[in-house]
This record gives structure tokens, C-alpha cells and sequence, in this order.
């Protein structure tokens, strides 16, 4: 077994976030049903419990979970999960971050740091930290102070990325998302919950249009998709592809909602 699966067994627990059906197209024709085949995309998200797939052979660019910043005794901690630091057969690798609340205390951001340091002992290309948090649509502006101030605390070189919730750009201010250019470097938004694609995804799309941040579209594994999106979006300039979710198993059909 190669150092790469050997490390993937070890991944730990399942991200919760979401997906689910068409209503409308890019092209006003009914759409084709597909579902999101992994062996198709070269960037993926492993989680926790997810099990070694042919797929991750071909990853270009893996985000991977290291932990979950959450309260505990009322004050903000890091609690690791996922692998331990050690040397992955992936051009890019960026570590995720499950995030619960934005109270940070300075001991948070020192071991996202001390974490990322080890990975790149180990000879991996860290290219960023993304931070996994679910802004309420309302409160986006609260989210961006944070993301600035979380911003000048890590190093000129280490990007900084984010996810977003569909509603984001259909019912929150676009403006305040491209106000983080020069502090985000790429948002990847997520087109499903749990683990099925989001109710009537579509209709959310073309506000997307009108991001200038750099953005990727998050796709969950056998979730429905219509490919034509990709190429529709392949055509402006900050779209950089999409990122797959990977599941161990095709989940049973089920509907969610755009936000969480």
C-alpha cells in the first residue's frame, strides 16, 4: 500500500454540508441527469471516514480536514482531526477547517500555523488553509471583518480560502464577497448539503455571475449536476473549476435546501 492510501485509511469523520435538484437551465432546455462521477474533476475534499477510491490517484489539489475550532470551557480551541502531518502524492494540498464559532482566541490561529508547518516538513505543498464556517446570508459583512483580521495574522505566502452556501450570492450582498478580493484568495461554493445536492440548485447559479473573487463550484460525489454550468462558467475569467466531495457510497435520494 503506498504512503498516500496508507494515510488516507486513516482519515477521520464525514463534513456535514449540502445538495440536491434542477429547475431551471443555462440554456432554458431541461436539463441532462447526471450525477458527479469522481474520475471526472482532479480537485476533491476528503473528510473524515472516507474510504481510498480509485479517483484520488489523479487529485491535482486536495483539501483536507485537520480540525474543528470550536468553544469549549468558554474559550475557543482547535480540536484536530483527520490524518496526522505526513508526505501526500498531491501537487496541491490546502487543510481545512471546520469552524463553529469566529471568537478565535490567539492560540487558535498558532496551531492552524504549527499544523501547517508540519505538513510542510513532511515535504507536502501547502498551498493554503480554507475555512469551512456557515455564515448566516445576513451576517456576511461580521463574517468579512473576521476573514481580514484572520488575514493579517498568517504569513504573505499561505492563501487563505473559504467555502460559501449557495444563498450567499442569490440573497446576500455580492458586494461585501468581492470586497474580500486581495484578502480571500479563492471562495469555493458549495452546491450541496449533507450529502445530496441542493433543492433546485440551479436557480441559485447565475447570481454568480457577478463575483469578481476568484470561485469554484463544490459538487458532492453522485450528487445531480448539470455539466452544462461548468462550461457556461468555464468562460469568466475568475472561475477556477470545481472541487468534488467525496462519499464512500451513493447516498439514499433526499432534498435539502441551499443554506444550513
Amino acid at each position: 500500500m503506498t504512503r498516500w492510501r496508507a494515510a488516507v485509511v486513516v482519515v477521520v469523520a464525514l463534513m456535514t454540508a449540502g445538495l440536491v435538484r434542477w429547475s431551471q437551465a443555462p440554456d432554458g432546455v431541461a436539463p441532462p441527469v447526471t450525477r458527479v462521477a469522481a474520475a471526472a474533476y482532479r480537485a476533491f475534499w476528503l473528510w473524515g471516514g472516507v474510504r481510498p477510491q480509485p479517483a484520488l490517484a489523479q487529485a491535482e489539489r486536495l483539501y483536507l480536514l485537520q480540525g474543528q475550532v470550536q468553544r469549549d470551557a468558554g474559550r475557543s480551541r482547535l480540536q484536530p482531526q483527520g490524518v496526522p502531518p505526513s508526505a501526500l502524492a498531491v501537487p496541491e494540498l490546502w487543510l481545512s477547517y471546520r469552524v463553529s464559532t469566529l471568537d478565535w482566541s490567539p492560540e487558535v490561529v498558532r496551531d492552524l500555523l504549527r499544523q501547517r508547518a508540519a505538513w510542510q516538513a513532511r515535504g507536502n505543498r501547502v498551498i493554503g488553509i480554507q475555512i469551512d464556517f456557515d455564515a448566516a446570508t445576513p451576517a456576511l459583512a461580521d463574517y468579512a471583518r473576521f476573514l481580514r483580521h484572520l488575514r493579517r495574522q498568517l504569513p504573505a505566502e499561505c492563501q487563505l480560502g473559504i467555502t460559501g452556501l449557495l444563498d450567499w450570492g442569490a440573497n446576500g450582498d455580492i458586494a461585501t464577497l468581492n470586497g474580500l478580493h486581495g484578502v480571500v484568495d479563492e471562495l469555493v461554493v458549495q452546491t450541496y448539503r449533507g450529502r445530496h445536492t441542493v433543492a433546485n440548485y440551479a436557480a441559485y447559479l447565475p447570481a454568480l455571475r457577478q463575483l469578481t473573487l476568484p470561485f469554484r463550484l463544490g459538487l458532492v460525489q453522485h450528487g445531480e449536476w448539470d455539466p452544462r454550468w461548468q462550461r457556461q462558467f468555464a468562460a469568466q475569467p475568475n472561475y477556477r473549476g470545481e472541487v468534488v466531495f467525496l462519499l464512500n457510497s451513493p447516498p439514499v435520494s433526499q432534498h435539502s435546501g441551499a443554506t444550513r
